[in-house]
Formats: C-alpha cells, structure tokens, sequence
C-alpha cells in the first residue's frame, strides 16, 4: 500500500480495527482518521479504500461531501466562526476580520505557516450565546474582542486546547420557561419500569392516547410510526434518535442532549420495548461534537445499571443498546432518508420514498428516526399516561413545545409552553420590543409579520421544530431573507437539478439586488423560481429554499423594491465599464467607442 506522508500506518489500522473494518462505518472512519492529522492525505483516503474493498472514488465521494471533512491541509487550528443571521446581527464579521488581521490569514484560507485556517460554517446552535465560532470542533460562545485577542494569542502560542481558559469552552443552558418535560425530575429508569409493567400492547395504548406528535417539525404521529415498524416483517429493528439539529436558529436539542441526555436515551429505550428493536443509533450532529464525552458517559452509566445491555431491568429477551454516530457537516442530513444514508457510511443523499425508513430504512430494516424532543417526550407519557399528557396543548397539538428564542430580545434561550401559545406571549416573555417580524421554524420556516402575533405555535396554525428569531424594526428583512438563500445554496446536496441550479440562480439573484442592479423584471424570476423549487424538489430542503422570499417578498416587499435601480431591466454587468481598458490602448474616447445607455436610448 502506498506510505502514508504523517500519520503513522499502524494509528490509521486501529482505527479500521476499531470498526471491524466495516464499510457501513466509513463516515465514523473517515472522521476518526482526520483525527490523526487533522485532514485527509489522498493515500489515506487509498489505504481506507483497499481495507473496506470500496472504490477509491466512493471513499473519496464520501470525504468530498461533508464540509467538516478536509481533503488539503486546514492548519492545526480551524477556526469556523458560526455564520447564522442572528451571529450576524451580532457583529460575527467583525470579530472575524479582526481574528484573520490579528493571524495574518486572508478568510477561507490556510496560513503560509500551516498553523490556521479561518472560515464560517452554519448555525453552530449557539444562537442564545453568539457570536460564536468552533475551534478543532470545540464550541466557544459570547465572543467579544477581547476574547478574540486571547484567542489569536492562544493560537500564536500554539498552545494545545486542553490549556485553553475553561470559560471559554462553557456553554449554559438559558432555560428561561419550564412546563412539563423540563420540570421532570426522573430517576434513570422510572420510565422503563412504568412500561414493562404495561406490557409492549399496553405501552403502544398509551402512545396512541397521548396523540404524541413528532416534534422535529413534520408532526407525523409517533405511535402510528412506532406501530408500522413493530408490524413491518423482519425481525431486526433499529430505533434511530435524530440529533442533527442544523436548522438555523434551533438550538434546543442541544440543551436537551447535555442536561437531560438520560430522557433522551431512555425514550429511545422506551421505543424499542414498543417496536421490539435490538439496536438504537444516535446521529449526532457534527457541530455537537463536543457533546460526546458526556453522552458516552452517560450511556456508561446506563449500562452499569441495566437499563441498556442484554435483559434491561431483567427483562427477558429486552435487549437494546445505543451507538453515537457523528456527523460531519451536512444540513441535508437532518431529512429522515439523507440521515440513514449517512449513518451507513455514504452521502447524505436523501432517498426517494416510498418505500419509507418504517420498513426499509437502515440496511434495509425497519426503522424509527424520532427527533430528541419527541423521545423525550415519551417519558412524561409513560410516567403520566397518555390521556394526561394528550390532555395539554390544543386539538391538533398534544403536550408541551420546547421554542429556541434567539435575535433582537432581552433574554434568548429555551422557552417551553403549552401548543397554542401565541407569538404575541412569547415576544412578551422574552424581552422583545418594536418588534417588525418573527422568523418561526428556522429557514426553512414562516415569517411572520407583526399583524399576525396574535398567530397560535400549533400543528394546525404555525408549526416549528421550535426555531424562533425575532428581528425588530432596525433591520432589513431582504438581508435576512439573502442570509437564509445563501444558506440554502451552500447546503443544497446537489441531488436533483431543480434544487441544485434553482439555489444557486435564487443566490445570483438576491446578490444582484443587493448590489443596486436590480429591476422590476427580477423579482417576477424570483417569483417563478421559488414556484419552481418548492413544486420540483426531491426532498423538503429543495422544496423549502425559497420560503424566505416568499414571505418577505410578499410581507416586506418595499425592502426589495427600495434596491431596484429601475423599473426596466438592469444588466449586473457593465459592458461598457469592461471596455475601458480598450479605449484606453486605442486612445479613443468619443461617443461611438462607448455603449448607449437605455436612458440615452430612449430619447
């Protein structure tokens, strides 16, 4: 085999070891071996390739697709300052500028000594402590710039980030409302004991009582999904928890993942009595790496005490345990289909459905993927019932929501309320004031103007993964819509044509407003093109691309009006400007050696 250059061969065969060789394992593989150096030398990526028997090119397919994945060197320290709109509203940019000057390394790129490399990534779901930015993977919030100038002086001596200021690595909850799931003080297992008692139909009954919804924001009913995987033939079935909390402005899972990680796991233990699943996998984001030390502690407690393992809590014939799969940078990967791609070790490519993951989902087995909040959830349901818990919220909306509150307010964090909980009273709790527009759901989301505050949080009227961005009279909702099209452009998996040249024609667009070329006959494309990208899409990340426009052209229209040079079409190229350069070599600069303009053309 080729010589690796750095990275010693026998590290890199420890990690194949470790995954048992396994080619369903090659994204946990890939990020193990970046470990090494920090990136992925192409006779890493040979040497991966023959010990998996895969083709060179899928393994390099694999690496190519996930930005957190380096195939050129990165530098000892990779700085990715998170590039959310709500950082930006911070003043992000500012403190990158000031990082890269302090370094002397240009954005996006390495320094001449290897030692840095300073770029954005999307929402690091720090939204209530921004700006904020990961180093190596580790989380740092509250930047300000004298936290910036220790930093730049940290990586100036190149001191190791174990020796880094501890507050720096300190993330808090900013658990501003508590209901029903966060005031439940649970001991480890209370839940499992409840349902055995019940017997596997019994639980399922009170699954059904509850009208659970799941809470990642399609709002398919839990037990009707519990119940087509236990019912779909064959007997092995995996319960999947969907940790890749990448929509923009969504941060609540975080919170739920590093303090209450035992009702995350123990509602996915819940799940497997009911379907009769033997392995559970948890996809954590890759942004939440730094989670991971603490759920791995956790499950290590949880199998100490029987409540994960063979015969949990004595049981005969419940056996179930739970594997942490990273991700690695992909927004794409939070769609049910492009996650279980990804957890067998390819591109995060999403499926066409049917058939759907309840019957043909990892490796082709029955699978529930439930969002953490939902898992969660079924604890309250198993120590309460489910006609107490169905006996909150609204008709269409059992229980509580968990909402990430972040933007223009006096205190961002977590919010937890009863569904039919108006805008209005959640604006009033979290210090808003003057304020011209919610963004609800992420980007992917509703935004909503001020005469609809009165708007209820509920399945049946405003739905969410629980995102909630509030932006006040001072800023420019076109920016925020442009923030929300890049997004989406960089993000785009680049599957199907419509999402893939649609994202990136919108992008084209928006940027030419911004830069005062735009005319009345733009915002009809913009139009045609949103119409095109949410009737032709594959998947929901096509098809929800354009709803920022959508809602801002329709709510907020003089904020794209007010950039349009004319009415009549506008060329964002000056031909005439280009041709400067030749008038000057020909020392010619009379009428005809310029273009008319349409206003001269006119007269």
């Amino acid at each position: 085999m080729t010589p690796l250059p750095s990275a010693p061969a026998d590290a890199l065969d420890g990690i194949l070891q470790r995954h048992r060789h396994d080619a369903t394992r090659l994204l946990q593989i890939l990020i193990d071996a970046q470990d090494l150096d920090g990136w992925l030398p192409p006779p890493m990526l040979t040497r991966i390739a023959a010990a998996l028997d895969l083709p060179r090119a899928r393994v390099e397919g694999v690496a190519g697709f996930y930005s957190f994945l380096h195939t050129a060197s990165v530098g000892r320290y990779r700085v990715l300052f998170s590039d959310n709109i709500t950082d930006r509203m911070l003043g992000n940019a500012g403190l990158m500028d000031a990082l890269c000057a302090k370094l002397w390394v240009e954005p996006g790129k390495r320094s001449e000594d290897g030692l840095v490399s300073i770029a954005t990534t999307s929402c690091t779901g720090l939204c209530d402590q921004g700006p904020a930015l990961l180093v190596n993977g580790r989380a740092i919030g509250q930047l300000d710039h004298r936290r910036i100038n220790a930093i730049a002086e940290l990586i100036r001596q190149q001191t190791p980030l174990e020796r880094w200021p501890a507050e720096f690595f300190r993330v808090t909850h900013n658990i501003r409302r508590r209901d029903a799931l966060l005031n439940l003080d649970m001991a480890p297992g209370a839940a499992l004991s409840a349902v055995l008692a019940l017997g596997r139909e019994g639980w399922l009954t009170e699954m059904e009582a509850s009208r659970l919804r799941g809470r990642g924001g399609a709002g398919f009913t839990t037990s009707v999904k519990w119940l087509s995987a236990r019912n779909a033939p064959g007997a092995e079935k995996v319960i999947v928890c969907n940790a890749d909390e990448g929509e923009p402005g969504t941060f609540k899972d975080r919170v739920l993942l590093a303090g209450f990680a035992d009702l995350v796991f123990e509602g996915m233990t819940l799940a497997a009595w009911a379907v009769g699943a033997r392995q559970g996998l948890l996809y954590l984001r890759g942004e939440y790496r730094w989670l991971r030390p603490h759920l791995d502690a956790v499950l290590a407690r949880r199998r100490s005490a029987g409540l994960l393992g063979p015969a949990i809590l004595g049981e005969r014939g419940f056996d179930f345990d739970i594997d942490i799969h990273l991700g690695a940078g992909a927004y794409v990967c939070g769609e049910e289909t492009a996650l279980i791609e990804s957890l067998e070790g390819k591109r995060g490519t999403p499926r066409i459905r049917p058939p759907f993951p309840v019957t043909h989902g990892y490796l082709g087995r029955p699978t529930v993927v439930n969002n953490v909040e939902t898992l969660a959830k079924t604890c309250l349901i198993a120590l309460q019932g489910g006609a107490a818990f169905a006996a909150t919220g609204t008709a269409q909306s059992a229980g509580t929501k968990l909402l990430s509150v972040s933007g223009d307010c006096a205190a961002p964090g977590i919010y937890e309320y009863p569904f039919g909980v108006t805008l209005a009273r959640v604006l009033e709790d979290c210090g808003a004031s003057d304020t011209q527009a919610v963004q609800v759901g992420g980007a992917a989301g509703l935004c909503l103007a001020g005469y609809e505050f009165q708007r209820r949080i509920a399945y049946e009227d405003v739905p969410t993964a629980g995102a909630f961005m509030v932006f006040d009279a001072t800023r420019d909702l076109f920016e925020v819509a442009r923030a929300f099209v890049h997004f989406f452009a960089h993000e785009s998996c680049g599957f199907c044509t419509p999402c893939r040249v649609g994202t990136a024609l919108l992008k084209g667009f928006m940027d030419k407003l911004a830069d005062g070329h735009g005319a009345q006959a733009d915002l009809a494309d913009i139009e045609w093109l949103d119409r095109l990208l949410k009737n032709a899409s594959h998947c929901g990340l096509g098809s929800a691309a354009p709803n920022p426009v959508i809602d801002t052209l329709q709510k907020f229209r003089p904020a794209y009006e007010r950039r349009l040079l004319s009415l009549d079409f506008e060329p964002a190229f000056d031909l005439d400007g280009a041709l400067a350069e030749a008038r000057r070599l020909t020392a010619r600069n009379d009428p005809g050696a310029h273009l008319a303009t349409h206003e001269e053309t006119r007269e």
